[in-house]
């Protein structure tokens, strides 16, 4: 009987893990791309340009700003060593251009072993809401225009592109909220806006302060990450609001500015190889289900792996890049609970 019973653990297990467990792939779908149609006209010339295309916004999604310049140059061959297989989602033959779309899974630990030997850390791929609140203050008159005739409220969503992390809610007019910022208009730089941002119960905001005269913007950003504040000063000399390039280039530099601070504040330190061993009631069967659906979700997992199993447990190993603290709260985070008082944790 017992033989029975491990040999049905056995192929159940199975269902639901490997020994070694492959961290989930990073897909980039949606990937659109063109060429006329003629006489050199080569398909596979125009799939490459597909997968430098997906290679560079994963790049974009993944690495700060001041280490695009680092990967600028990658060959073809190393981003094909880096895919696990593209799929073309449709082909249409429109004014005698092929127009082809993509999507493309890379592997994730190629891709982390990839920027390991370029010495860049990568961050979590994490999308996340910010509330915005643009306040332009114009020095040369002393206005103050926070809803109506701000370029950066009017303007700030127009030019979102597809690599950004942060999506932006801006406020709604309201005038009581308009009356107590005019009202503060000399002390804005220290105006605490809690009040305000309380009103839309999100975790994370920016309010971004620009202070305008003849020949220079400042902007002032206070962004605030849950508990973490943060205050980034910037400034931006001979631009014309009037123009819509400038406003729209302008718009574009600070949102990769906010973006280098979301992707700094989720880095993944690959140098850190954290070993951890779980142990997992094994008649909790949707436990240890969801379990691996989040250790195969999260980017800071390297691997992992049963290590062993019985009757009553399954114990898993896994790769952790991160601190023990750090992995406690990204679990909690997961409504994940561990025993940590010995060296095999439970989870409860």
């Amino acid at each position: 009987h017992l033989y029975i019973f491990f040999l049905i653990l056995a192929l159940s297990l199975s269902f639901f893990s490997t020994t070694k467990v492959k961290a989930k792939p990073f897909f980039i779908d949606e990937i659109k791309i063109q060429e006329k149609l003629e006489n050199n006209f080569n398909k596979e010339k125009l799939i490459n340009k597909g997968f430098k295309k997906a290679f560079e916004e994963l790049m974009s999604k993944l690495v700060q700003s001041k280490d695009l310049i680092k990967i600028k140059n990658v060959k073809l061959n190393e981003i094909k060593s880096m895919i696990e297989t593209f799929t073309i989602k449709e082909e249409k033959f429109i004014n005698k251009t092929y127009n082809l779309n993509l999507g493309v899974l890379f592997n994730k630990k190629k891709v982390f072993n990839y920027l390991d030997n370029k010495k860049i850390f990568p961050s979590e791929i994490k999308d996340e809401n910010f509330l915005f609140i643009p306040i332009l203050l114009d020095q040369s008159n002393n206005d103050i225009l926070v809803y109506s005739n701000n370029p950066f409220y009017d303007n700030w969503r127009a030019d979102d592109k597809r690599e950004y992390l942060i999506s932006y809610v801006l406020p709604t007019e309201d005038l009581e909220d308009l009356r107590i910022i005019r009202k503060n208009y000399l002390e804005i730089e220290n105006f605490d806006f809690e009040k305000i941002i309380e009103k839309y119960s999100m975790s994370n905001s920016i309010v971004a302060i620009f202070f305008k005269n003849e020949n220079e913007i400042k902007v002032l950003s206070k962004i605030k990450i849950k508990e973490k504040k943060v205050i980034k000063s910037n400034s931006f000399k001979n631009i014309n609001l009037k123009s819509t390039e400038n406003l729209l280039r302008l718009i574009n530099e600070l949102k990769i500015t906010y973006e280098d601070f979301w992707k700094e504040n989720n880095l993944i330190n690959t140098s850190i190889k954290l070993p951890i061993l779980v142990q997992v009631d094994n008649q909790n069967f949707s436990l240890s289900l969801k379990f691996e659906e989040i250790l195969n979700e999260l980017d800071l997992i390297s691997s992992f792996s049963i290590k062993r199993f019985n009757k009553n447990k399954v114990f898993y190993e896994l790769i952790f890049n991160g601190t023990a603290k750090k992995f406690i709260d990204v679990m909690s985070e997961q409504n994940f609970n561990f025993d940590t008082q010995n060296k095999i944790w439970i989870l409860k």
